[in-house]
């Protein structure tokens, strides 16, 4: 049974909490935030116990940490698990700063601890057949990959001034995505942007509606489209052209029935954002993790990865601003 200590219970640390609570071979036994009442309900939920930061860190009946708070905490919350022993997983992105990421990457490699970056997508069944088939050389050699992310809706100003832009906050799901189905490293970078959902987005800095291209040294190319508005629901859908065929991945609908009337045929609307779209991927990620830690195997995504994304996402918001590619 491994034990948890999680750290943030927001939004997303309830996420991992539901996940652990539907595994056997978990256990969450501490949970902080900075929000006592928040503490509180996640504990008498989960049936763990309330504790500062310092003290999850120092108790032995914890083995590994799950990091849900704002990012900017991640950096000495990383160093602090890793210095304790502790397996770490931390949700994206570990950190605005790639120099700082590789600081994280040094203290976990010195500690020889566990850490898995929570890039959940990868996990998601549809995507992960995905590239199953490509590796297993269904379509052959992979040629274009083209990756469609759209939101629902912007989400408000004040989350856009500390988000460090759509690159760096939504399309860095898009960016790993494209490195997991690419098989090889994107060398070059190209960004457009454009505020046309919410000018108040533009004034803040950041883009709304963006697109990216990924090009890689033997010529792959990787096609991202972004936009923080879809009127007809929360689509992600991808498609991975090879030199033997094509895989697709569609969106997940409601239910899989379609009706005919005389006014044509219908389809349910997709699931209405990511906690219901990505509810399964989110539950075998958990697993993964907790299976590497208790196995002694490395955990994937590891944080190289969400250091390559984020130097990826850094990339694209240089190409986006100069208005030139970027070599990575």
């Amino acid at each position: 049974m491994l034990k948890i200590g999680l750290l943030g219970c927001g939004r997303i640390g309830q996420v991992h909490a539901r996940s652990l609570m539907r595994l056997d071979s978990a256990k969450i036994v501490a949970v902080a935030d900075a929000f006592p009442a928040s503490a509180a309900a996640l504990a008498e939920t989960t049936g763990a116990e309330v504790r500062d930061v310092d003290a999850i860190m120092a108790s032995d009946d914890v083995d590994a940490i799950i990091i849900c708070t704002p990012t900017d905490t991640h950096y000495d919350l990383i160093h602090s698990a890793a210095k304790a022993g502790k397996s770490i997983f931390c949700e994206k992105p570990v950190d605005m700063s790639a120099d700082r990421i590789r600081d994280c990457i040094k203290v976990v490699e010195e500690n020889g601890v566990g850490f898995l970056t929570a890039f959940n997508r990868r996990f998601d069944p549809n995507f992960a057949n995905v590239q199953a088939r490509i590796a297993a050389g269904e379509v052959g050699n992979v040629e274009i990959v083209t990756i469609l992310s759209r939101d629902p809706s912007a989400p408000p100003v004040s989350y856009i001034e500390s988000s460090g832009g759509i690159f760096r906050d939504m399309m860095i799901h898009d960016l790993d995505m494209a490195r997991f189905l690419l098989g090889e490293e994107p060398v070059q970078v190209f960004a457009v942007g454009s505020a046309l959902v919410d000018p108040a987005i533009g004034e803040a800095g950041d883009v709304d509606t963006a697109a990216v291209t990924l090009t890689t040294a033997s010529g792959k190319i990787c096609q991202i489209s972004n936009s923080r508005r879809a009127s007809y629901g929360y689509d992600q859908r991808l498609e991975v052209h090879g030199s033997k065929g094509m895989l697709r991945a569609e969106n997940v609908l409601e239910n899989h029935v379609e009706v005919a009337t005389e006014a044509g045929f219908k389809r349910a609307p997709t699931l209405n954002f990511f906690l219901e779209r990505y509810e399964a991927a989110y539950l075998s990620e958990m697993q993964h993790f907790v299976d590497a830690v208790t196995n002694g195997t490395p955990a994937a995504p590891s944080i190289t990865d969400g250091l390559r994304a984020q130097v990826l996402a850094d990339a694209a918001t240089e190409s986006w601003k100069t208005g030139k590619p970027v070599s990575v």
